[in-house]
């Protein structure tokens, strides 16, 4: 006992420097003024109802990183299925293609999207190659999503896709096929074995993969700012902006504490449904 006490030592460290002591720093600066002072105005100026601007900002946040979570979702969970039924060495080499551009930079990668998109990028420049041979009638429009929240959308799918995809093909390549062979032999159609058996054992790596997606997204400030081009803050960028430009770091600490609170009760919210879920799904 005494020995698996000393080697949770180095552990323990670690967690208090790194982890609790930055986020004690940035709770006690979330009450404290310019001056240094004590002070709930940080608080009260984020949460003022009256002038709305830093809860929109909020809101806004919220809003794409739940479109592109639930986009995530929808291309990944397939994507995750159908790479589970190849064979070991075909999905070993599809997953380390969706893994290949996780190496890459990520401000690189965003910075390829601005040469997609742009107006003169490869993707506008391609469909006027196209029109070049079709008939006036039949022209395809330009691709004007450059500095929309669209753009934001598509960065954060781009980015956080293999968050999603890897947790779910990890959760279902471990699922017991017997259970899937009981059921069939019990009688139950593809789609009902999918429903009752696959699905409900696959939801820890769908809320692994919401998780993963959904944090990076609403936090992000890269991809707001280069492909939203500024019209489209986010929190993170506003977060950002008041540590880097206006220097306030009582104020900028104060929405790092309201978006962490938010982000663990959205945790919780989401475990717990996966746990209910799996219960009734069990008992049915």
């Amino acid at each position: 006992m005494k020995k698996i006490k000393l080697a949770l030592i180095p552990y323990s460290a670690y967690a208090l420097i790194f982890i609790v002591a930055p986020i004690l720093l940035i709770v006690l600066y979330s009450f404290q003024d310019t001056s240094g002072a004590l002070t709930l105005d940080n608080y009260l100026r984020f949460f003022d109802f009256s002038d709305p601007v830093y809860l929109k900002v909020l809101w806004r946040s919220i809003r794409l990183a739940f479109i592109s979570t639930v986009i995530c979702l929808i291309l990944g969970y397939p994507m995750a299925y159908i790479l589970s039924k190849l064979s070991p060495r075909v999905r070993g080499t599809i997953a380390f293609l969706f893994i290949l551009p996780m190496w890459m930079n990520f401000l690189l990668r965003t910075y390829s999207w601005m040469s997609l998109l742009e107006r003169t990028g490869l993707i506008n420049t391609f469909i006027g190659w196209i029109n070049g041979f079709l008939p006036a009638a039949v022209q395809i429009p330009s691709l004007n999503i450059m500095y929309t929240q669209w753009a934001v959308v598509l960065g954060n799918v781009y980015n956080f896709l293999p968050f999603m995809i890897l947790p779910i093909y990890t959760v279902l390549i471990k699922i017991d096929q017997s259970l899937i062979e009981a059921a069939q032999d019990l009688g139950a159609s593809r789609g009902r074995v999918f429903r009752k058996v696959i699905f409900p054992l696959s939801l820890p790596g769908v809320v692994s993969g919401i998780s993963m997606t959904f944090m990076p997204a609403v936090t992000t400030f890269v991809i707001s700012r280069l492909l939203g081009g500024g019209q489209n803050a986010l929190i993170g960028d506003t977060i950002e902006n008041q540590f880097k430009v206006v220097g306030d770091w009582g104020f900028g600490s104060a929405m790092s504490v309201v978006l962490m609170i938010l982000i663990l009760i959205t945790m919780g919210f989401i475990r717990r449904f996966e746990s209910d879920k799996t219960g009734r799904s069990v008992l049915m």
